[in-house]
Parts: structure tokens; sequence; C-alpha cells
């Protein structure tokens, strides 16, 4: 079965999206779905898009995989969600591998400080700890990458 093929996410897609958002959420047991949970990510990714987001989405044959959302001028990837039905397959690393494509010298991401599962793999991906802070209800380790300079 071929990858899912990694494109600019549509704007009549974005209800489907946080669909996914939502559910890869909730796996990590840090959230509980709902109602009100998917209408404010639903509105969230609007809201973003318009602040700067460039929303990317892994289609596997007409179906969402996961979403990536990148604020390219502040080299910020902002959110990176595989559905649970797509998680474990590399899908993560796919995604993480295309962001090093539109920010290939730095990026910086903030992870929930209890989602270990998260913040364990983009350490594992290269990511260096810079600082923890409270943010929007939640603690947030901040990390940043860099190219690695070539010695010799």
């Amino acid at each position: 079965m071929p990858d899912p093929i990694i494109r600019t996410a549509r704007p009549d897609e974005y209800d489907e999206i946080g669909r996914v958002w939502m559910e890869s959420w909730v796996s990590t047991g840090l959230a509980e779905a709902s109602e009100f949970l998917l209408a404010n990510l639903r509105a969230r990714i609007r809201r973003e898009i318009e602040n700067g987001w460039s929303l990317f989405v892994a289609d596997d044959n007409g179906t969402i995989a996961a979403m990536l959302a990148l604020h390219l001028p502040k080299l910020y990837l902002d959110m990176l969600f595989v559905g649970p039905a797509y998680q474990g397959q590399s899908l993560g690393r796919q995604l993480l591998t295309f962001t090093r494509t539109q920010m290939p010298d730095e990026m910086y991401l903030r992870c929930v400080r209890e989602n270990e599962k998260a913040w364990r793999w983009y350490e594992r991906e290269g990511f260096v700890f810079e600082k923890i802070e409270p943010s929007n209800g939640f603690v947030m380790k901040y990390y940043r990458w860099k190219r690695p300079r070539l010695t010799g």
C-alpha cells in the first residue's frame, strides 16, 4: 500500500481535519472527545490560517490520515497530529521529513509536558529542549531543531 501523499489542505477539508486533530489529541489521553472540543478545533483551524498557518494533510486515497500546521515565517511547527488508525506507521516521521523541506535550517515547536510520547519522539528526532512555561491551561515544553553542521 503506498504511503499517504502530503499536500496542502483544501478549505472544504477543514472540518474533517478538525475531526482527525480531535481524535489524535484524544488518543494521548489528555482530553475527551466532545462536540464542544470538535467545534473549537474546527474554528481554530480557520482562525490560525488567517493568522499565517500553512496547513497540510497526509491524504490516504481521499482519507485524511494526519494534519500538519506550520507557521513558516516564525519557523514554527505548530501542529502535527496523526489519526489513531495511522499511528505507529512512520507517518509522523514522513511529516517531519516534509517539514524539514519547508524549514530546512531551523524550526521550533512546543509540546504539552504530559504528552510524554510526543516529546520523547521529538527528542529522538533531534529536537533540543529549551524551556518550559504555561500556555492555554497546559504546561508546554519548548524545543528547537537546527540542521546539523557538516564537519571536516
